[in-house]
């Protein structure tokens, strides 16, 4: 079974739990809102990414950060930032195959889970 993080109310998510559930994919949504981004989990993902394709900077929570932050985005200052505020995160996040895949395309989906029949 795979796991999918994000948050269960995004619509992006939900687009992606919908095409896991139509395709017949087995799966569970880990949801930041319900269960704690840990800092082994965002090491996780980091070490299969890096910070500008993480960070959703279109996201109401980063244009809402302080100037201080946005203005300073070093591997620390994201770090502790996204663990207090996962909704930072682009979502949904989808390890598969150690790799780390961002968001939600249906042909980049169906490429993902052919390959893997």
């Amino acid at each position: 079974m795979i796991t999918l993080y994000g948050i269960k109310n995004c619509d992006t998510v939900k687009k992606a739990t919908k095409w896991l559930a139509e395709n017949d994919i087995a799966h569970q949504l880990y949801d930041f809102k319900k269960q704690p981004l840990t800092a082994e989990l965002l090491s996780q993902f980091v070490s299969q990414s890096n910070w500008s394709l993480l960070l959703n900077k279109r996201s109401t929570t980063f244009r809402n950060l302080p100037d201080e932050i946005k203005n300073n985005l070093t591997d620390e200052v994201m770090f502790t930032a996204v663990l207090a505020q996962p909704t930072l995160l682009k979502r949904p996040l989808l390890p598969l195959n150690g790799e780390l895949n961002l968001g939600f395309k249906i042909d980049q989906y169906q490429s993902l889970f052919d390959k893997n029949k």
